[in-house]
Parts: structure tokens; sequence; C-alpha cells
């Protein structure tokens, strides 16, 4: 048997818009309904099945019915690094008008990749960490002594996150920023903590995270990061 990769595969399932913009979509670790993929591609929910029924045969998203309604989501975080990385070599899709340039600045500002920090946020989170001696180098963002007691301190489960049978850190590619952000079991249980925190909270549009301003301070005080303005007042107040 070969060892070549086919390629040509998972070219063919990426290989149209509708599915393009469900991927997008999935990107954050949710699980969506049909209808409300269908409506963010502006395809009927026939199409859209047809669309979701090649990425669900190609082993990109995975389907569960609820009842009558079936949901959609990515097939575990290997399906989401692998489309990080390829976003990192295509760049952005081009963005016409206010509201889609808002929301690309919003992904690019903080955002989860599946299940863990992405945006300018997991960047210079990464960078502060390695910095302050809490992960052991920039290429690596292996886990230290000193960032296991760090991270505990600021309650982040890191014993979970080595006991899991994952790998407990790993570097993933960041597409908007085209540098690593932290992946992996710890970079899940720094997710979890950050939204069980209320430091970030969704945005109610469903992509993107906004980082409060209790985030801000936190972030700031903590690390040193100032990440700025958002694409609005750039600090959502509350968690509504």
């Amino acid at each position: 048997m070969t060892r070549d990769r086919d390629f040509t595969r998972l070219g063919k399932a990426l290989g149209a818009p509708a599915r393009s913009v469900f991927l997008n979509l999935l990107m954050d670790g949710a699980r969506r309904p049909a209808g409300e993929l269908a409506r963010a591609a502006g395809v009927s929910a026939s199409t859209a099945s047809e669309h979701l029924t090649v990425l669900v045969e190609a082993g990109l998203v995975t389907c569960e019915a609820r009842g009558r309604s079936r949901y959609y989501a990515l097939a575990g975080p290997r399906v989401a690094t692998a489309l990080e990385a390829l976003g990192a070599l295509t760049g952005p899709a081009p963005v016409s008008g206010y509201r889609l340039s808002r929301q690309m600045e919003r992904l690019a500002a903080a955002r989860l990749c599946y299940d863990h920090l992405a945006g300018r946020l997991g960047i210079a989170l990464a960078d502060a960490w390695t910095a302050q001696g809490w992960l052991a180098d920039r290429e690596a963002l292996a886990l230290t002594a000193a960032g296991t007691e760090g991270l505990r301190g600021i309650g982040v489960d890191v014993d979970e996150a080595i006991a899991a049978r994952r790998p407990t850190t790993r570097v993933c590619l960041d597409w908007t920023e085209r540098r690593d952000h932290l992946a992996g079991a710890l970079g899940a249980a720094v997710g979890r903590r950050f939204l069980a925190a209320e430091w970030v909270v969704r945005h109610r549009s469903g992509r993107g995270l906004d980082v409060t301003a209790a985030g801000h301070a936190f972030v700031r005080r903590t690390w040193g990061i100032d990440l700025g303005a958002g694409p609005s007042d750039g600090v959502s107040d509350s968690v509504s």
C-alpha cells in the first residue's frame, strides 16, 4: 500500500464556497443546526444537506440527530488544526461591507480555534507565557514547572490537561496572525477557564469572542498584555 496521502479527496470536499462557510462557522467547536448553516451560506435547506453530506463523508464534520433536527460539528481538534493551518496558507476571504469587516476584525482579535484561544489574544498569551518561563520556548510551547504552578494559580485545571489522552501542549498556526498559539489539552483547559471566568464571552453573532472589561483588566494586570480596542468599543461590559 502506498504511503502517499490522497489530498484530492479533501480538495474535492473543500471545493465549494458554501462548505467553506460551514467550516468557518464550525471552527469554534460549536454544534450548529443545519438550518443555521444554510442561512449563513445563503443556500436552500436541500442544497445545504447535500454539501454537509460531502463534509461528513470526507471525515471533516460529524452529524448528530436530535429529534427531527440534525446538528453538525467539526470532527475533532485535529480537523480544526488542519483547517487553521490551511487558513494561514490561503488567507482570509475577500470582505465587502462594514458588517463583514467588523466581523473579520473581531475574529482576528479573539476567537476559539475549536477549543483553544486564538487570534491576537492567543498569540499575546503564548508570547507572555514564554517570556515568563511558563512555556519552555516559543517553538514548542512546552509546559514548565513554573507554568504548571502559574496556570493553577489562575484556576486552569492543569492536572486534567496533563492526564488527558491528547498531547498536553501543541502549537497551532494562527491563520490571521501567521504565528503559533497554544493548543492541545492545556490550550483547551485555558479556553475553558477564560470562558468560565467570563474574561471572554462568545459574541452574540456566534463568531469570535469579546474580551470583557474584566478580561482586559486581568491580562493587563497579570501579564502586561494590552489588547487595545476591538472593532467597536473593544470591551464587552456585560455578558448578555
